[in-house]
């Protein structure tokens, strides 16, 4: 997935692969993969805190889905959703770059649907969001991530399940 990130003290965009990868796994291909991370926790988890101090991330988006339905700006924008990266270095050299959204407890409008909902960066602090931070600056962050308002977003769904005759494949041009 398509994620703004700090890199060594560039900002730039990066493809991500979705599902948290932390450093210290010996094995790539052994144990979970998280795609999404609850932000209460991500300060004190061992999978996250690394990340959550030195690696937050902005992954853009026009919409999300909870269990079939659609949740997106009124006004049909693109906003942030909040995330974090790691990067896995392989023995034989190799990286792979992965990334969580981070979620929180939902607003009026997405709770009928689902327990949990996305965390997302509100306009004008993507910066410092993406910004190293420390101590009381890290903490001062944690207010993101309470639910944000519902104002100015649309409910749409449950979209249909799709049957085998029923997939549209698209053209490219």
């Amino acid at each position: 997935m398509l994620a703004l990130v700090r890199d060594e003290g560039v900002q730039r965009a990066a493809l991500l692969l979705w599902g948290l990868l932390p450093s210290w796994v010996k094995d790539p291909t052994q144990g979970p993969r998280p795609i999404n991370a609850r932000s209460e926790t991500v300060p004190q988890k061992t999978s996250f805190r690394g990340a959550w101090r030195h690696r937050r991330c902005l992954i853009p988006a026009t919409a999300f889905f909870e269990k079939r339905h659609c949740f997106r700006p009124s006004h049909g924008g693109v906003f942030w959703l909040a995330g974090l990266w790691e990067r896995w270095l392989g023995a034989d050299g190799s990286e792979v770059d992965t990334c969580t959204v981070l979620t929180t407890s939902p607003n009026a409008l997405v709770e009928p649907w689902h327990p949990r909902m996305p965390v997302l960066i509100p306009e004008g602090l993507e910066q410092a969001w993406l910004a190293p931070v420390h101590g009381a600056e890290l903490q001062a962050l944690e207010a993101l991530f309470s639910p944000w308002s519902p104002a100015d977003w649309i409910h749409e769904g449950p979209a249909p399940r799709p049957g085998r005759s029923d997939v549209v494949q698209g053209s490219l041009f």
